[in-house]
């Protein structure tokens, strides 16, 4: 579980961008690498502590094993019947 403020945030940005792209049609494999290079860029920049970006990154790959969490993503919308 993340406790600290700057994780849960990156969480939090991580995970609504990764539900997104779902949305945009994007599959498992992408997310993966979008996924990987979020990371790698806060491995780099050191905007966090090496300990908390492991932590986040298994946070956020245990929000992407889960299907239910695409599920609801963008609902269908169905079609008006038309009325003429």
């Amino acid at each position: 579980m993340l406790t600290e403020t700057h994780s849960i945030r990156y969480y939090q940005r991580l995970t609504d961008a990764l539900v997104e792209l779902w949305g945009r049609g994007n599959r498992y494999s992408e997310l993966q690498l979008y996924l990987d290079g979020y990371l790698a860029g806060l491995r780099h920049s050191n905007a966090l502590e090496p300990y908390l970006i492991h932590r986040l990154e298994e946070e956020v790959f245990r929000f992407l094993r889960d299907p239910s969490n695409f599920e609801l993503a963008f609902p269908q919308v169905q079609p008006e019947a038309d009325y003429y």
